[in-house]
């Protein structure tokens, strides 16, 4: 069977329709749209519309993409109809009726027609990686195999929905500040280039040496309002190189072992990670899959290489039979209070326990530590582009005040 995506007319209230719907070729799709009172008008099959869309480009793309929270609210709608007792291929059925990003309608469409195949739902899962990633995938098939599929789909949407609302304080919080910074740095950039020459051409006339302040600020507005287009391509030029160094395994392990490292984010770069691991490890083993597998998902999920080299060590231990516990310690890259909780649940059988504590105690400390950090900037950064303004008007204003005294 192919996959469509069809426009038609409704047949009884004349309203348009549109939507994805599976059948064997287009003459049987429009039988079954004329079964359902739908009189097709346009049909295209899914494999040519994707082809087309690779050869075309589209601006907006980025935001009809599937997001973390789609996924989390179609995992939770999914994890109710199942546990309602609605077979799983109906209950895909029903989404696509729901869901209202099309991104994910038309890929719900074709799990549903490989589950129609016969294939197995984390397979059909696995084909859409953009959306459903390796930890999706292998709770899923984890619960598949054991049976509690719809048990596991709950504890999917509770984790995911659980990242989604701490990336969402953690955006939230640093919004301001970032507004902020380009803010005042427009402002600034307006000040130099527009306000400041035309005041400071007065002082070319007046035959007297100008404050070392002032000359300063002619220097900088002369800077960028006739090089302006050097300063943009040599920013861009170094963010640009920038990348391509950070993209090389070198760079990225120099990188994010200075993020680990760097004063005031260092530890706030740190509590993300080792939180995101923690609960990504624990809902893993929480759903039956595999110790070694559960470590290789927690350490994709890092973004960050040098915890991820400590992470790989781990397994590589774990493989010769040492505890989870005591490499992570030897690495000291993962806090004391990690170590010891982990040892702790490996002694008493409670190692998900234990992770989901380390997880929601060090999510709570990323919290803190935003709040309080956003608290600091936003006063910092009022005083620094208040200073900057201060400095703007006492280079303009001094000479002012030295000419209306030589005048006198």
């Amino acid at each position: 069977m192919a996959v469509y995506e069809f426009k038609g007319i409704h047949v009884d209230s004349g309203k348009p329709v549109k939507g994805y719907r599976d059948a064997d070729n287009a003459k049987a799709l429009r039988g079954i749209l004329r079964r359902e009172g739908v009189l097709l008008t346009a049909a295209t099959e899914e494999a040519r519309r994707q082809a087309r869309s690779k050869r075309d480009i589209d601006m907006f793309a980025f935001l009809r993409r599937v997001s973390t929270s789609d996924v989390a609210v179609m995992t939770r709608q999914l994890s109710t109809l199942v546990r309602a007792g609605v077979p799983l291929v109906d209950s895909i059925g029903a989404l696509t009726e729901q869901v209202e990003k099309e991104q994910l309608v038309r890929i719900l469409t074709q799990v549903r027609e490989s589950l129609n195949e016969g294939t197995s739902f984390a397979k059909s899962l696995q084909a859409h990686p953009r959306a459903f990633g390796p930890l999706y995938v292998n709770m899923v098939a984890a619960g598949e195999a054991s049976g509690t599929l719809e048990a596991v789909l709950e504890r999917l949407a509770d984790f995911m929905e659980g990242q989604a609302r701490l990336k969402a304080k953690v955006s939230a919080a640093l919004a301001y500040p970032v507004l902020m910074s380009f803010v005042g740095a427009a402002m600034v950039t307006v000040l130099m280039v527009a306000v400041v020459p035309k005041v400071t051409s007065i002082f070319e006339n007046l035959g007297q040496e100008l404050p070392w302040y002032t000359r300063l600020l002619i220097f900088v507005s002369n800077a960028i309002a006739g090089y302006w287009w050097l300063i943009i391509a040599v920013a861009v030029g170094s963010a640009i190189l920038f990348r391509r160094w950070k993209a090389t395994p070198e760079g990225r392990m120099r990188w994010d072992t200075f993020k680990l490292k760097a004063p005031i984010f260092g530890r706030l770069n740190l509590l993300v990670g080792v939180a995101r691991f923690s609960r990504t490890l624990s809902t893993l083993l929480a759903s039956g899959v595999q110790l070694l597998t559960a470590m290789e998902i927690g350490r994709n999920v890092l973004q960050n290489a040098r915890l991820e080299v400590v992470v790989g060590e781990a397994i590589g231990s774990i493989r010769e039979g040492e505890s989870i516990a005591e490499p992570l310690k030897r690495s000291k890259a993962f806090p004391p209070m990690v170590t010891h909780m982990i040892a702790v649940g490996e002694r008493t059988g409670q190692l998900e326990a234990m992770l989901e504590n380390v997880s929601r105690a060090y999510e709570s400390d990323v919290e803190t530590r935003v709040a309080a950090l956003t608290s600091l900037l936003e006063p910092l950064m009022i005083i620094v582009l208040g200073g900057i303004v201060g400095f703007i008007a006492m280079a303009i204003l001094f000479p002012l005040v030295q000419m209306n005294q030589l005048v006198q």
